[in-house]
């Protein structure tokens, strides 16, 4: 394969690019699939229901390629450059497991008064979960600050949110959950999402 790492996944059998243009406040989940999992069941479950546009890039079964975010560019994808041309704003789902982070929700990302908005959401919905907003107290790694990242790259910038498995469902504490559905954090946190997503498109100037 020649080419960006980006253009190259895109273009690998199995991996599905998915958007829905909507509203101008946008949620992406491009480490979805099977990469970060459930990260693009969140996103576009959320935009859905708050109405919003939603980019995703799903991983088939037992493949996983992690390309960093700022590697992760519109001029290697005419469905990305389009998303983020068509939103304002947007919201980034990803996944990760750290140590001494098992409860912790990290909001990244440039716009620092949308985090603090979405984390008065989602202390809301998630009592039992650290949502943190103070960048000094993350690992550096997802604070998600670099110009390149898309979830920098719209008009008014965005905020990208780690999660850590037990949110979303894929933690051993949920050994037992019957189902049918999400398990109950991760349905929490959607509608955290969800309120965030939809009191900033009236509120916000």
């Amino acid at each position: 394969m020649t080419g960006t790492p980006f253009r190259e996944l895109l273009a690998t059998p199995g991996v599905r690019e998915v958007c829905h243009l909507r509203g101008p406040l946008g949620f992406m989940a491009y480490h979805g699939g099977s990469l970060e999992a459930l990260t693009d069941i969140v996103a576009e479950q959320a935009a859905e229901r708050s109405g919003a546009s939603y980019y995703g890039v799903l991983q088939p079964p037992d493949f996983n390629w992690h390309i960093p975010s700022h590697r992760v560019s519109p001029t290697d994808s005419a469905t990305l450059a389009g998303f983020l041309e068509h939103v304002d704003i947007v919201i980034t789902i990803h996944g990760y497991g750290r140590h001494g982070f098992w409860t912790s929700l990290l909001l990244g990302g440039q716009h620092r008064p949308f985090a603090d908005h979405i984390a008065g959401h989602l202390r809301t919905h998630l009592p039992d979960y650290t949502v943190e907003t103070d960048l000094e107290a993350m690992p550096r790694e997802p604070r998600g600050l670099h110009a390149d990242n898309p979830v920098n790259l719209p008009r008014q910038q965005g905020v990208q949110i780690e999660l850590p498995p037990r949110v979303r469902g894929s933690s051993p504490i949920w050994k037992d959950w019957p189902g049918p559905g999400l398990v109950p954090h991760t349905e929490s946190l959607i509608d955290g999402l969800v309120a965030a997503a939809t009191s900033w498109s009236t509120a916000a100037t």
